[in-house]
């Protein structure tokens, strides 16, 4: 994620910003542009001879994406990848919405970032990727992937619960971001896992094919393996391939968009933005390079502050073994 200046006073922004607190002006981010703009009093900008403005989720969604001006209330690119939301009159519901969107909006930026393939249903209504937001407060929600539909319960929003669920079930790390990246692995895992990738796939991996519904009671009865931490990043990829997949999938995301925000504080090389980062085993290898010691810094900064680590996970040679693969998936050489 990048340093963002406000365009009229130069206060820095954050990516969420839809106003500047300093100046006041409204603002937007155009995501072809990757730039937030100031706009004017009807809440427009011109950019490149091209009229934009807000999104029409800006308030349902707290969403300050910009589109182009048609005379009509479009969605943005993020925006429009939502099949389903809560009802307008769940006003509980609407909120933690809003913060999951959100979190889905700086996911959407980083696959756009890594130039990952993003079909939605509008032009695969059978497999194009769609997220359904849903509440459980009024429905069984079980957050997970189907035929790149992506389910999320809305409860993750909630900060009281998602810590409660991360303790029973044992996670060192549980946030609406992380799911959002770990069922997005089970997408590009179908896109990305062709022919020719699949025999790399089941010698890391294993057989994607193998009973999911067997792997995941034998994971809840019997637990983790012994030993699993010299091959996995965490217990719950332990269940089944594709769940290793899909978590060794996650991490990558959080390694490349963290890597990518402390180079635009200079506090990573600038060669680790997410435009720069090289193919093949030397891309992969630099980036390991970088990520090591400013994951060992920003723990230690966190422990002063009295707070749990901020990347509580250890990366063995298997483990990085998988990253690598899927780097050559995301960075073709």
């Amino acid at each position: 994620m990048r340093d963002f200046l406000c365009r009229t006073c130069g206060q820095r922004l954050s990516f969420e910003n839809s106003l500047c607190l300093h100046c006041k002006n409204a603002l937007g981010f155009w995501l072809p542009g990757r730039t937030i703009y100031v706009l004017d009093d009807e809440d427009r900008v011109e950019v490149d001879g091209q009229l934009l403005e807000r999104c029409a989720n800006n308030t349902v969604a707290q969403c300050n994406w910009l589109v182009p001006w048609t005379g009509m209330a479009q969605l943005c690119a993020s925006c429009r990848l939502t099949r389903t939301r809560p009802n307008d009159d769940d006003a509980d519901a609407l909120v933690e919405f809003g913060r999951a969107e959100t979190a889905k909006r700086r996911l959407v930026l980083e696959l756009d970032e890594l130039g990952l393939p993003i079909r939605g249903r509008d032009l695969d209504p059978d497999t194009g990727l769609a997220f359904d937001l849903l509440s459980s407060a009024a429905q069984s929600v079980i957050t997970g992937h189907a035929s790149g539909l992506i389910t999320l319960d809305l409860a993750e929003g909630d900060d009281v619960h998602r810590e409660q669920m991360r303790v029973e079930l044992d996670e060192p790390y549980r946030t609406v971001l992380g799911h959002f990246r770990h069922e997005i692995g089970h997408y590009y895992q179908t896109v990305l896992v062709d022919d020719v990738a699949r025999p790399a796939f089941e010698d890391l991996f294993g057989d994607p094919d193998e009973d999911y519904q067997a792997a995941l009671k034998r994971h809840y009865s019997e637990g983790a393996p012994a030993g699993w931490r010299q091959d996995f990043v965490s217990s719950y990829a332990t269940m089944h391939p594709a769940e290793d997949f899909a978590e060794t999938f996650a991490h990558y995301l959080h390694i490349r968009d963290t890597l990518d925000t402390a180079a635009a504080f200079a506090m990573a090389p600038s060669g680790s933005t997410i435009d720069s980062v090289l193919p093949g085993d030397v891309g992969f290898d630099q980036l390991v390079e970088w990520w090591l010691p400013l994951s060992w810094a920003l723990n230690q900064i966190n422990r002063s502050m009295g707070h749990p680590d901020l990347y509580p996970f250890v990366l063995p040679q298997r483990v990085l073994e998988k990253m690598r693969f899927v780097h050559t998936l995301v960075v073709p050489g």
